[in-house]
């Protein structure tokens, strides 16, 4: 039987919500066996999310499949006591608490260090472990606003642009987290030992406006909204209404593609122009306002201009392509017994488990094997 790299990795998984449990599903694609450890009372506050399918919260199913619950109480001196012997045997912990918090609790990597000289211990922040704004209440729409991400983004009258996606948390968050917990435990497999990770998201999100930042740090001006190659400055990089109210996604940024983008809509003389303008934009978008989105699909498909049209979610979902290549060839299965289409992350299909069809744990449903594997000395 293949074995998955992460198959000996134990994991003790203290998050809730987006962030943590997203990185320790990576990790349990892999083969880890993820330990969830959730407050008796209603468990991760996931659980209570909408949409649901019966009693459960279809998003608490989708990011935490093919994991483990026990319902421990951390607030009392019992159930910290009880956990230890767990994280005692572990190879990696996630936590996303904010700052303080799990070494008030006689959880912090100091004390469990001393327990256990291996383990890697992840915390999960908005702003990091130090500095003025580490204790801070935020979500991922305040970490967009003050990384200067969000301001890039905005309407046609100025006002920034609510994004459709939780970058912080997932791009800012859980990859980085998982990334790193990787490299601790190769680097571990060299010099045995344990460390710590400090995963701020807000850190992680500058990296994406490495464009910007390299703009503005040497001196050519730090970007203006809606007035750089990505943001709106140039009809290279535009979207663009059709007549029939759909809009084309149009990206022909190197001159090849300029080239054969302009020739398509009928204006051969602007393949010389860099796009920047006004008037070039204003041009670019009449024409493709005279016609229908279908009709210039068919038009630009006919050579290489990088234009396609703006779907929604739905038709992303069952577009061919996307089912011809198994995006969501696997499916989870709620507590209630519905089954849905697993969440695609990004591990190679290599790596993952075989299996069709994976669980999505009910809260405190492991505890039995728990107490077996404090009864076997750490032996589940």
């Amino acid at each position: 039987m293949r074995q998955q790299p992460l198959t000996d990795v134990k994991v003790i998984d203290f998050s809730t919500l987006l962030p943590g449990p997203l990185c320790t599903l990576l990790l349990a694609e892999a083969g880890a066996d993820v330990i969830k450890v959730e407050k008796p009372s209603g468990g991760d506050d996931m659980r209570s999310y909408t949409p649901r399918a019966g009693d459960d919260s279809v998003n608490f199913g989708l990011l935490n499949r093919a994991k483990r619950s026990v319902a421990v109480d951390l607030k009392s001196d019992e159930g910290r006591a009880s956990i230890l012997p767990l994280i005692g045997e572990a190879d990696v912990l996630v936590e996303q608490f904010r700052p303080g918090v799990m070494e008030r609790l006689g959880l912090g990597f100091g004390e469990l260090s001393q327990i256990n000289p291996k383990l890697i211990y992840c915390s999960i922040t908005g702003y990091g472990q130090s500095g003025p704004k580490a204790n801070r209440a935020a979500h991922d729409l305040n970490y967009m606003a003050e990384t200067g991400l969000l301001g890039l983004s905005r309407s046609r009258d100025g006002a920034p642009v609510l994004p459709p996606a939780l970058v912080a948390d997932i791009a800012g968050g859980a990859y980085p987290a998982a990334l790193n917990i990787m490299l601790a435990l190769r680097q571990r497999d060299l010099d045995g030992q344990g460390r710590y990770l400090d995963i701020s998201m807000s850190d992680n999100l500058f990296t994406f406006a490495y464009w910007g930042l390299g703009q503005g740090f040497t001196g050519n001006g730090w970007p203006r909204p809606g007035g750089e190659l990505v943001t709106g400055g140039t009809a290279r990089y535009q979207i663009y209404v059709t007549a029939d109210e759909q809009y084309l996604a149009a990206a022909p940024l190197e001159d090849k593609f300029w080239r054969n983008f302009t020739n398509a809509l009928g204006v051969p003389e602007l393949a010389a122009a860099d796009g920047t303008g006004t008037e070039v934009r204003v041009r670019v978008a009449s024409a493709i306002r005279q016609r229908t989105a279908a009709y210039w699909l068919n038009k630009f498909a006919e050579t290489d201009t990088c234009v396609v049209r703006v779907v929604d979610l739905a038709e992303a979902a069952t577009d061919p392509h996307f089912t011809q290549r198994s995006v969501f060839d696997r499916t989870v299965r709620l507590a209630d017994g519905t089954m849905i289409p697993a969440l695609p992350v990004p591990v190679d299909r290599q790596f993952r488990s075989r299996q069709e069809t994976l669980d999505a744990p009910r809260l405190g449903a492991d505890a039995a094997s728990f107490q077996t594997y404090e009864k076997n000395g750490g032996d589940l």
